[in-house]
């Protein structure tokens, strides 16, 4: 059975849906205006530039024949600083309701794929200050901190989407830290509310108190003195 995810190099009959996918991204960043520009035309032609110059990588991912996703990447060396040769993403995005089916996995395979065409050594990702997703995806694939990037090696990217390919019928990683996560917030919420339930009983037990003892209290003027 064909699988309902496939990687391939961008064309240009892909751009609008590029273009798309990058106003996408941006809307969902908080740092949205440092991923591109709001303007569709002029990124249309910002994106075609890009993929026309020379070592530009620009792959789409599609989930079952619908184009969902996009790696933008530059095989960057040799140069006169160092003989090595490395892939720099620029860019990588999957649409929301692509998401958690592997379409970033393949995408990534597909960069795997072309450092090894070039026999690059590392693989560099830039992603933005605000982007915990990509950020946690980055992570979970071998990808460390390198001054603003984020590097890992062509060996253990592959090894990496290897071992972290989805599996039929097992529950996403990420599913599973939502739950923990929002079961942690109703925790701490329940807490929060017993604590709030027991403040206030004490204070009204307290006002219960001292209206008690008002209302037993005698007036001055019933007192009596004996000799």
């Amino acid at each position: 059975m064909r699988s309902p995810v496939a990687v391939r190099p961008a064309r240009p009959e892909d751009l609008d849906v590029l273009v798309s996918l990058s106003l996408a991204a941006r809307s969902e960043s908080l740092v949205g205006a440092q991923l591109c520009t709001d303007d569709a035309d002029r990124l249309r032609h910002q994106i075609g530039a890009l993929v026309a110059e020379p070592g530009a990588v620009g792959l789409v991912g599609t989930l079952d024949d619908e184009l969902c996703g996009l790696v933008l990447a530059r095989i960057v060396g040799p140069s006169l600083f160092t003989d090595e040769v490395t892939v720099s993403i620029e860019a990588v995005y999957v649409a929301e309701g692509a998401r958690r089916r592997g379409v970033g996995h393949a995408l990534l395979g597909g960069v795997v794929e072309e450092a090894r065409r070039v026999g690059a050594t590392d693989v560099l990702a830039v992603p933005l200050p605000g982007a915990r997703g990509m950020h946690r995806f980055l992570a979970r694939l071998g990808f460390a901190p390198a001054a603003a990037h984020r590097v890992v090696s062509t060996e253990v990217l592959q090894r990496k989407l290897s071992a972290d390919a989805p599996q039929p019928g097992r529950r996403p990683a990420r599913a599973g830290l939502d739950d923990l996560i929002a079961r942690r917030r109703r925790a701490r919420a329940g807490r929060a509310a017993t604590a709030t339930e027991a403040a206030q009983a004490g204070r009204a037990s307290i006002s219960m108190q001292v209206s008690r003892a008002e209302q037993t209290r005698r007036p001055r003027g019933s007192e009596t003195t004996t000799s």
